[in-house]
């Protein structure tokens, strides 16, 4: 059994960790405030400090950046973490599994593959795409080992508010009768990836050798509306049929006045404006790992919403 570093411990860190530490290896899991999930060393540092980062990494296997700064601060906060990810990597030999995105690929017409050029004209695709090519020229260059992952937008039990299917943005709101306003058109196929799914593709990465020198997309089910994802989680928990209506553009563009949040997600609207489809046939095939189905995945999102509100509360 190995040792492995997690920095984050958000909606993937922390399912990572507990994915890591049911399979024997003892897990460190970093944050800012020191917090994260029982049943693992917790310590508290700076991602962007990378003396810190390289004594903590020290002896480890693997180092996984699961850390995701908030959208308005990218451009400030992901190259001095990104370059203090590489410098740890670098100082202790660790291999440097990234989260990352599909931000980099810009807008595509079919399904994404691992193969498209990372051809982002927007702020945060370009950050994405940087960090990777930084990446692979260091791995290249033999200084690091590193491999990178590429879900697509989350669901799944303890989904964030940052989640467009999120627990407080589509999950509770639908199982409680209530209307939930989306930010597109909700009828348009859209890739959803399923949190414990990236957290076992990550464990994958950071342990087998075959992953590395090059970027996968974690295995994601067939592009669904977010209305018949709606449809199925509310059949599901036996609640009321969702009512699922759309924020008009130039309320969405108002909004992002006054919301920094929203004003971001302006430059990544394109991708629910046409169908989002994510070909992950080379990680399922070189790892024979599937997708969760979008039923059990939603079984497991009522299970845990039930848990965090019983009924009556």
């Amino acid at each position: 059994m190995g040792r492995h570093v997690i920095v984050g411990a958000g909606q993937v860190g922390a399912h990572l960790a507990e994915r890591l530490t049911r399979s024997g290896h003892d897990v460190v899991v970093v944050t800012r405030s020191g917090s994260g999930p029982e049943g693992v060393e917790r310590v508290a540092a700076d991602a962007a400090d990378r003396d810190r980062l390289t004594r903590i990494a020290g002896g480890a296997d693997a180092l996984y950046n699961c850390v995701n700064p908030r959208y308005h601060r990218w451009t400030r906060d992901w190259p001095p973490m990104a370059a203090s990810f590489l410098g740890a990597a670098e100082d202790t030999g660790a291999v440097l599994v990234t989260l990352s995105n599909l931000y980099g690929y810009g807008p595509v017409d079919g399904p994404m593959t691992e193969d498209l050029p990372l051809a982002a004209t927007g702020v945060k695709g370009r950050v994405r795409a940087a960090m990777w090519r930084d990446a692979l020229a260091a791995h290249r260059a033999g200084r690091i080992r590193m491999t990178e992952l590429r879900p697509s937008d989350y669901y799944g039990p303890g989904s964030t508010d940052q989640a467009y299917l999120g627990e407080d943005r589509f999950v509770r709101p639908l199982l409680a009768g209530e209307r939930v306003r989306f930010l597109s058109d909700p009828a348009v196929p859209h890739a959803w990836t399923y949190t414990p799914d990236v957290a076992e593709a990550l464990a994958v990465a950071g342990t087998d050798e075959r992953a590395l020198g090059r970027a996968w997309h974690v295995p994601t089910g067939p592009a669904v509306s977010p209305v018949r994802v709606a449809e199925r989680l509310c059949e599901i928990a036996g609640a009321p049929a969702p009512r699922i209506t759309t924020v008009p553009r130039p309320l969405f563009h108002a909004l992002g006045a006054v919301s920094p949040m929203l004003r971001e997600l302006r430059e990544t609207r394109y991708q629910f404006d046409r169908p989002y489809i994510l070909d992950s046939s080379a990680f399922e095939s070189t790892f024979g790992m599937a997708p969760t189905p979008l039923d059990d995945a939603l079984t497991a999102v009522v299970a845990a919403h039930r848990e965090l509100r019983p009924a009556g509360n």
